[in-house]
């Protein structure tokens, strides 16, 4: 009896598919069916997983962030009353310090902790009042439509502390402009070149066939020794300076963000302004 109950199993068996392989008005048998299902269902799945691991990094990445900015504000209110400015370098470093370098490096965010912008931040030196903006891009894990990025912009506004002010608050729309200590222009790009100091070695030998980007010629600097044969000395694409120091105060530049309002006297610069 067992014998031929699989004997009839095993025809009907054979039967089954064989009917499948002849009628070809049957779409799919039963299992051709269900393994179509599954490697169409668990595509979705992992992608449905990578979305919602995206989206957590994504709010992770925004609360670094805010947290990283607070603390710069903080630090920034706290000396508003002995340098009523805001430098958006040290924001910068304060915001990347706050998080962690390392942490910036294996984010999603584009650039790691060089993506990190905070140009747009600014100080009223009458008021006190401070806006600080971090600005940066995100990219998606899965490249399939190649290099798509996001940005991103965390903000906010608090008061240094500089004691009480009765009246005066900034507008929110305010053009920021950038000025340096000793500069004559305002400038509304914060990486205009004549902001970013570009510094390269050359032999000392060389720099009198020298010539900046201006054409003009550079002359040794007043702050820092002379040269001597065969030393290499600094210079800059856009400077008329050579400087046998890399710590010569002539190399480092202090950029201010301040309302367009409160850069009275100075004139715009001829390549951004």
């Amino acid at each position: 009896m067992a014998f031929t109950d699989t004997t009839m199993f095993f025809n009907q068996n054979i039967s089954h598919r064989h009917h499948c392989l002849l009628n070809k008005r049957a779409p799919f048998c039963v299992s051709g069916s269900i393994t179509i299902e599954a490697a169409l269902a668990v595509p979705m799945f992992f992608l449905a997983i990578i979305a919602l691991c995206y989206m957590m990094e994504v709010m992770s990445v925004r609360t670094s962030i805010r947290s990283g900015m607070q603390s710069a504000g903080k630090m920034a209110a706290r000396e508003a009353y002995m340098k009523p400015v805001l430098i958006p370098g040290e924001i910068e470093k304060t915001v990347i310090e706050s998080i962690g370098e390392e942490r910036l490096e294996q984010s999603i965010i584009e650039g790691g902790s060089q993506g990190i912008r905070c140009e747009k931040s600014y100080m009223s030196p009458v008021t006190g009042l401070m806006e600080i903006r971090v600005n940066y891009r995100v990219f998606l894990p899965v490249r399939f439509f190649g290099q798509i990025t996001v940005p991103m912009e965390e903000s906010c506004r608090l008061k240094g502390w500089i004691g009480y002010e009765k009246t005066g608050f900034l507008h929110r729309d305010e053009t920021v402009v950038y000025i340096t200590e000793t500069g004559m222009v305002y400038h509304k790009d914060y990486h205009c070149t004549y902001l970013e100091l570009s510094i390269k070695t050359v032999p000392s030998n060389e720099v009198d066939a020298l010539r900046n980007k201006s054409q003009g010629k550079y002359y040794p600097c007043e702050r820092c020794t002379g040269r001597q044969p065969g030393e290499e000395v600094y210079i800059t694409d856009y400077g008329n300076r050579y400087h046998s120091s890399l710590s010569c105060s002539g190399l480092k530049r202090t950029i201010y963000a301040v309302p367009l309002s409160e850069a009275a006297g100075k004139g715009a610069c001829s390549k951004c302004g």
